[in-house]
């Protein structure tokens, strides 16, 4: 308190106040009622400072070290390993993720060339097994944190363009032994003076082999032939940590709770039963031995001895409680991937249908948006060096797209996700393409389809059933359209939706399901 009236006056006495007057400050504004903000969360105390023991201000590259992701992968990996919850979680968001595999529409002028580039890259595709090794890279991701794919030559494969995409694990891009980390080297990797990676240091051999010695070789691999996937979470992080970090010590807790429950019904089932009497003690009750077992027979009727009676041990687990527990762990865990809980868990049993899509539609955007990253970071990175040595062959592709300006517009379909209600979503389409707010090509997109492939297919449909003699539905009036409203059978439960629905088209074929 006596520094701060000291400094007021020296204030006072250097003519901070007239400073104050020409600056903005009224002179009759007191120096000290300046109004000082706090945040609570900067405030340590004697409550939160265990909490906030651990917090650091390490760099990116810092806070991301070897050693640190190194135990984060070995940890995730023995979860997913050994958590059938945890290879559930991956293996589900793999597929929705990569699903079958992406198929590539190239958008140049000539038709002609972009039918033969994508027939042509979707056989290369399935020589190399693209899709297989795209869930292979995302479950990579999710326990490992990142995954790398080296773009090489393979002489055994059965098509014109020998390109392949060989997976490596995180373990094998990393510093040879005793190379000092600077700020253009960084854990295996080299940059230049812009930030950008220039090559990659592979380890011949993975470290957890037996034959890997601490001296072991490596290659250095130019940037460009090297496909490094991966999220960035952090401005200046160069390397990834596993998606599940956050969820593992909840992993831990969901077993250890399972398995302490589990023990203590187990322990409460090994009882036959216990003798215990209401006399007290030394009262007028026969000797027996404490905690001595007693040999039982099947079926047999028994007599205690005299004071003493017979029960059976009451079971007080599993509780009531262990199955919310465990929806709420889970729905902890699938959270940091974006993941509603009935996909995470496989069970929508509490769900209605109102439920079920508002919990899918942030899940599909975050599907979509790793689906982006995707293709801008390994498909696009795949497609120019599929490009490359496709022009080097003498003949191969069109002319039009060997020349100087070729652009190789293209673009990338991936599956659809189906609607829980087809009925609802045709409707809503038909909609949209009448009010002129959609396209086809949107429309076959969300199924992850090609619209003029599937216009072509059925124009040579259509036209042969008029050769074949077949009838052709014609368009009904709208009188005839089953109408399709969202109202509150939404919220009723999905089984009795569907058996009503299975109940009056069985007793009345003709009538028309309005939902009311």
């Amino acid at each position: 308190m006596l520094k701060r009236l000291s400094g007021i006056i020296e204030q006072l006495r250097s003519g901070g106040l007239h400073r104050s007057v020409a600056s903005g400050r009224s002179p009759r504004q007191p120096f000290f009622s300046r109004l000082r903000a706090k945040y609570d969360a900067a405030n340590t105390t004697l409550d939160n400072i265990k909490h906030w023991s651990r917090a650091d201000g390490l760099s990116a590259s810092a806070a991301n070290s070897p050693d640190v992701r190194r135990t984060l992968r070995n940890r995730s990996r023995y979860e997913v390993a050994n958590n059938s919850y945890a290879r559930g979680i991956t293996l589900t968001l793999a597929n929705d993720v990569v699903g079958t595999g992406p198929r590539l529409q190239m958008l140049t002028a000539d038709d002609a060339a972009n039918r033969f580039v994508e027939a042509e890259f979707f056989a290369w595709c399935e020589a190399v097994g693209l899709a297989e090794k795209l869930r292979t890279m995302r479950l990579s991701r999710v326990a490992d944190g990142e995954s790398f794919g080296l773009l090489t030559s393979n002489e055994q494969l059965d098509t014109p363009v020998n390109l392949d995409l060989r997976l490596l694990e995180a373990d094998q891009i990393a510093s040879p032994t005793l190379m000092p980390d600077t700020r253009r080297y960084l854990d295996g990797i080299q940059f230049d003076a812009d930030g950008n990676p220039v090559a990659y240091d592979v380890l011949k051999n993975h470290p957890g082999d037996g034959f890997f010695v601490l001296d072991d070789e490596y290659d250095t691999v130019p940037s460009v032939d090297v496909v490094h996937y991966f999220r960035c979470d952090r401005p200046g992080q160069i390397r990834g940590i596993p998606d599940i970090t956050p969820a593992l010590p909840l992993f831990a807790q969901l077993r250890r709770f399972t398995l302490a429950v589990l023990a203590a019904a187990e322990t409460a089932a090994e009882f036959a039963g216990i003798l215990y009497t209401d006399a007290p003690a030394n009262g007028e009750a026969d000797a027996a031995e404490p905690f001595e077992p007693i040999e039982l027979e099947k079926r047999m009727l028994l007599t205690m001895p005299g004071g003493w009676k017979m029960a059976q041990m009451k079971s007080e687990q599993p509780s009531t409680t262990y199955a919310e527990f465990k929806k709420e762990i889970l729905n902890e865990i699938a959270r940091c991937l974006n993941m509603p809980f009935n996909v995470a868990a496989g069970n929508s049993s509490g769900y209605n249908y109102a439920s079920g899509r508002l919990d899918h539609q942030t899940y599909f955007k975050s599907i979509r948006v790793e689906q982006s990253q995707f293709a801008r970071v390994v498909l696009d990175r795949i497609l120019h060096a599929w490009l490359r040595e496709a022009i080097l062959i003498e003949g191969y592709l069109p002319n039009s797209l060997r020349t100087l300006d070729s652009t190789f517009e293209h673009q990338w379909f991936w599956d659809g996700h189906e609607h829980v209600d087809p009925a609802k979503e045709a409707n809503a389409q038909k909609i949209r393409l009448a009010s002129h707010t959609t396209t086809l090509a949107i429309e076959f997109a969300r199924q992850g389809r090609d619209w003029e492939t599937e216009l072509k297919q059925r124009a040579k449909e259509i036209a042969l059933m008029r050769n074949l003699g077949l009838t052709i539905e014609s368009k009904t009036d709208s009188s005839s359209e089953p109408e399709v409203t969202e109202d509150h059978a939404e919220d009723a439960e999905p089984q009795t939706v569907g058996a009503e629905l299975c109940r009056i088209c069985l007793s009345s074929p003709k009538r028309i399901w309005t939902g009311r």
